[in-house]
């Protein structure tokens, strides 16, 4: 059985500090929660990646279609992570940070999906090299969600 503890904890935890926040400021702000849930999830998981940053690397050039013939670009994904998070947390060049999120889910959901179309049995490196979670549906439904969740954030900038 495939245990997807570690990413349920993960998530619970970045929902639990949202809801705190909320609570806290006496408000349900969804927008506000939307960035705050992907900026903590793009630090948190860029986290767990800079723990075995070169086993990150290399598990992560296994199936996305730009690390893969560029390794470079497999150890530079952690820092676009960490930087993306810091920038939706502080909500600086919302309209460019929701842009390139756009960019980089799609990149990466191509691998993920042609992945797990060819039944390949690979470990997904969304939680770096450190914790071993299975490539299926639900990495599929991570990067995806990600870049919708972005190109909504995006339409909600411009629909002001």
């Amino acid at each position: 059985m495939v245990s997807y503890l570690p990413l349920i904890l993960v998530i619970s935890f970045i929902l639990l500090v949202i809801l705190g926040w909320e609570i806290f400021n006496g408000r349900f702000n969804l927008r506000e929660s939307l960035r705050l849930f992907m900026g903590l999830f793009f630090l948190i998981f860029s986290f767990f990646k800079f723990l075995d940053w070169k086993g990150f690397a290399y598990a992560y050039a296994g199936y996305d279609i730009i690390a893969k013939h560029f390794l470079v670009y497999a150890y530079i994904y952690p820092i676009i992570e960490m930087i993306l998070g810091f920038f939706f947390i502080l909500n600086i060049f919302p309209i460019f940070t929701n842009i390139i999120t756009i960019i980089v889910m799609s990149i990466s959901s191509i691998g993920v999906i042609q992945t797990v179309i060819g039944k390949r049995k690979i470990h997904c490196a969304c939680l770096g090299a450190v914790i071993k979670l299975p490539m299926t549906t639900v990495t599929i439904i991570e990067d995806v969600g990600m870049g919708l969740m972005a190109l909504g954030m995006l339409v909600w900038i411009f629909l002001q």
